[in-house]
């Protein structure tokens, strides 16, 4: 039985309760929901972690990180200082993306310490190592291969798995017929489209779909259906090769709820702001509700070095208008991979954009701390203040860095303060009405 089908079944389990108690709804709620599949709970059975989280319809809005090694950059203890750094930022999940060193050992020692839910990419690690192990292009890497990859991470204990099984030959037909300005820039995109050119065959995630999911059921892996043609600028946004891999992820979810396997659909990188609404609800439509991923959206082609920024914009119209899962975009997207400074900067960006939707959105606990901030700040509470930020470290560093930490207003207003000069006025007015 799978977490999919013991919802189907109404029988409680601790995921559910566990599940429930961190999101602050029912379990009822929570099992009515999987069992629809609007709400997915990545937990594969052989990884272990307290922290059972949910994703999707009437949920807090997450945020997920990613984190891994190239080839220029290898090694697993720079991963683990990122994956610690992004726990601290109060990341939802975190997804390892290495592509350089002993791909083994990175994810199974970041699954080690990681207390939250862990996605992959598989199609990363059998293409690296058919290229810099076995000398391969990439479109060699076998399909027994690419399984084995699958099979050994789904093993290991990843709870989700970012799969581009919606990427056909169909697809590619339909980009051919409207040229792109950037064409694909998803990387496991790229490489299913060159191991289709190269071989002349269907992508083997969709030909070979049922094997898939008797895999992930198996360990009760959560698929991420990839969105290997998403739009890479804005110029490309909603354009036909997009719409028609979004045609064939709605035909695989259903094929996948109907294998006992829950399901998260990726959603697009760049596009115009009044693009977003309509893309959010169009992708809930045609995937039946499935808990939707978006990749910010980045609302700006132009901005390298603030895209945590771009990045936050766009992730709070989409999750405003219904996307449950932001995958963060940091400073150094475009540029480099990313340092441990902006692992912390874009988990922070778009835990931002997750909580001002998720006001809006009336989620649990949404107003409620925001409420709180406001009642500290017209206490003049400092601490208080600090407590209920975001980003508590760095809010206590400013406040020391401006000389005042020790008085009850802060070094922008000093004495002028219109909170401190508001209460002078209306004592003020108390006594001159009761004189």
């Amino acid at each position: 039985m799978t977490i999919r089908e013991d919802a189907q079944q109404g029988k409680m389990t601790e995921i559910f309760t566990n599940c429930a108690l961190r999101e602050g709804v029912s379990p009822e709620f929570l099992m009515a929901g999987v069992a629809k599949g609007v709400i997915a709970i990545p937990k594969n059975k052989n990884h272990n972690f307290a922290n059972i989280t949910g994703f999707g319809e009437g949920l807090t809005t997450k945020v997920n990180a990613n984190i891994g090694s190239s080839k220029d950059h290898q090694g697993v203890e720079q991963e683990l200082r990122k994956l610690c750094v992004s726990l601290k930022a109060g990341t939802d999940a975190v997804m390892d993306l290495s592509m350089g060193g002993d791909l083994n050992e990175v994810r199974r020692e970041i699954l080690k310490s990681c207390p939250i839910p862990l996605g992959t990419v598989p199609i990363y690690q059998a293409v690296a190592e058919a290229v810099e192990i076995n000398n391969q292009a990439i479109g060699e890497v076998s399909v027994d291969r690419i399984f084995e990859t699958i099979r050994q991470q789904a093993e290991d204990g990843v709870d989700f798995m970012t799969i581009h099984c919606g990427l056909t030959r169909n697809t590619v037909e339909r980009l051919r017929g409207h040229q792109r300005r950037m064409g694909v820039v998803s990387r496991g995109g790229s490489f299913i489209m060159e191991w289709m050119a190269r071989n002349q065959k269907e992508n083997p995630f969709y030909e070979h779909f049922d094997e898939l999911m008797a895999i992930l059921r198996e360990h009760e892996v959560t698929l991420s259906l990839g969105d290997g043609v998403r739009p890479g600028c804005l110029a490309d946004a909603t354009d036909g090769g997009q719409l028609q891999e979004l045609l064939h992820l709605g035909e695989l979810t259903q094929r996948a709820w109907d294998a006992g396997v829950q399901v998260i659909v990726e959603g697009p990188g760049h596009m115009p702001m009044d693009q977003i609404e309509a893309n959010v609800m169009l992708q809930k439509r045609i995937c039946h509700g499935a808990p939707f991923y978006v990749l910010g959206p980045l609302v700006t082609d132009i901005a390298p070095g603030y895209d945590h920024i771009t990045g936050a914009i766009g992730g709070a119209i989409a999750a405003r208008a219904g996307a449950d899962f932001l995958c963060y975009v940091t400073p150094a997207e475009h540029l480099k991979l990313p340092s441990i400074d902006d692992v912390r900067e874009g988990v922070i960006a778009s835990r931002i954009a997750a909580h001002a939707a998720d006001i809006c959105k009336g989620a649990p606990g949404g107003m409620e701390r925001d409420i709180a901030m406001a009642d500290c700040r017209n206490n003049l509470d400092w601490k208080g203040q600090i407590d209920f930020s975001i980003d508590p470290e760095k809010a206590r560093r400013f406040r020391e860095d401006g000389g005042t930490y020790k008085g009850d207003a802060c070094s922008m207003c000093g004495s002028y303060c219109a909170i401190k000069v508001y209460q002078k006025a209306s004592r003020m007015d108390t006594e001159q009405q009761t004189a």
